[in-house]
């Protein structure tokens, strides 16, 4: 079983910045691209940004294109998601999520989608105010 441990949420004004790390035990954890995802209240939970583990591929969404920095840490099984000028609607549960090597083909094209992870931590709440 893989577990995933997402840290670093909290409360913070429209401007600042945050760090979020989540880190990935088990017994023989082996994954091809880590993903964040957040979910706001009433909403689906939505993609943010990804990484694959090999080659530092990453990919982001529009809403955080410039603003937010994935990146991974390979030797600690850690990604962490580095969150700048936040903004209030940045507001949400923020989950890491991991796809299986099953899916490198088609993981390009498909990056985004909840079904390609097969497993995703607890969340973390950011709240970012006005």
């Amino acid at each position: 079983q893989v577990q995933l441990v997402e840290s670093g949420g909290g409360s913070v004004q429209a401007g600042d910045s945050l760090r979020l790390s989540c880190a990935a035990s088990g017994r023989t954890f082996s994954s091809y691209a880590m993903g964040w995802f957040r979910q706001a209240p009433g909403k689906e939970r939505e993609f943010v940004a990804a990484i694959i583990w090999s080659d530092g591929s990453t990919y982001y969404t529009d809403a955080v294109n410039g603003r937010f920095t994935i990146s991974r840490d390979s030797a600690k099984n850690t990604v962490y998601l580095q969150m700048n000028s936040l903004k209030p609607e940045d507001t949400a549960v923020y989950y890491c999520a991991a796809a299986s090597p099953s899916i490198s083909k088609v993981y390009s094209r498909y990056y985004y989608q909840r079904s390609l992870y097969d497993y995703w931590g607890q969340g973390t709440q950011v709240t970012v105010s006005s």
